[in-house]
């Protein structure tokens, strides 16, 4: 039998989901308007977008609380 998915993981994919699709929505939005991100060099705007939903994925996993296992796996030592 498989284990559950655990809390932490569907938490952080549920965050992720939100803000790629929030962040997607407001680029969508604002594509004719650079002002969003014209403060930042071309080449960097990218790698800055992605840090949202990659912090909202960590928040989200950091704060959804651990499944307690239980079954026969052995304590860690």
């Amino acid at each position: 039998m498989a284990a559950p998915v655990e809390k932490k993981v569907t938490a952080a994919s549920v965050a992720a989901y939100l803000a790629s699709t929030g962040l997607l929505a407001i680029l969508t939005a604002a594509q004719g308007d650079a002002r969003l991100v014209e403060w930042m060099p071309d080449g960097l705007a990218p790698f800055v977008l992605a840090l949202i939903p990659t912090a909202v994925t960590f928040v989200g996993g950091w704060v959804a609380k651990h499944t307690p296992r239980h079954g026969n796996i052995p304590p860690v030592v």
